[in-house]
């Protein structure tokens, strides 16, 4: 449960209630699933370069309606390759976009990032100033460094300390995905709906 606890920073829901368990393990395996299989016509995984100057740039990628795009500015050494996955659900109702360098750690400065994404209302979303990969784990930003809001994730001014190797974003079309047979976790009960499990930050 700790490990749902790191990959899920937002909650307000108590982490050994089944409800919970079910509702966002669902969720991070068919994260997992929607990303892990690069032919599938509903998943797909790109390489980029994040390159430096101070400039800003953007790297997009879209399955049907839905739409990822990565912006930034960064100051530091040579253009490092990232990659970009994103993944639909067989429903089309459950999209992830995840941004991050395979090999663990960026050396860049970043200066501002954006993360968006189109066609989904975004319910869970982490940043991370190291990622697993090279040996090394997931090292997630302190909430304070950066905001998430309906579509977007985005760097907070003052807070933000310049590190970024990875972002991930899960979003919801319409509601939670009830056809999973969760209305007794809450989907159609009740209970707490799924939307409400998250909290963003104000």
């Amino acid at each position: 449960m700790r490990a749902l606890a790191r990959y899920i920073p937002y909650t307000a829901m108590d982490f050994s209630s089944s409800a919970f368990s079910f509702w966002a393990k669902s969720i991070i395996v068919l994260s997992v699933l929607l990303t892990a299989i690069a032919s599938s016509e509903n998943a797909k995984t790109v390489e980029f370069n994040v390159k430096p100057g101070g400039v800003v740039h953007s790297f997009s990628e879209k399955i049907k309606e839905y739409e990822c795009t990565f912006t930034y500015a960064s100051q530091g050494g040579t253009n490092e390759q990232w990659l970009m996955s994103v993944g639909l659900s067989d429903d089309d109702q459950l999209f992830s976009c995840s941004v991050w360098r395979p090999q663990g750690k960026s050396y860049l400065f970043f200066t501002q990032f954006k993360a968006e994404i189109k066609g989904a209302k975004i319910e869970y979303a982490s940043a991370y100033s190291q990622a697993a990969g090279g040996g090394l784990k997931d090292v997630a930003l302190k909430e304070e460094e950066f905001i998430i809001g309906d579509s977007t994730v985005t760097h907070k001014d003052g807070k933000f300390r310049a590190e970024l190797s990875k972002l991930t974003i899960i979003g919801f079309r319409r509601g939670p995905p009830c056809g999973l047979q969760l209305e007794k976790y809450g989907c159609g009960g009740g209970g707490a709906k799924g939307p409400e499990i998250f909290k963003k930050q104000p």
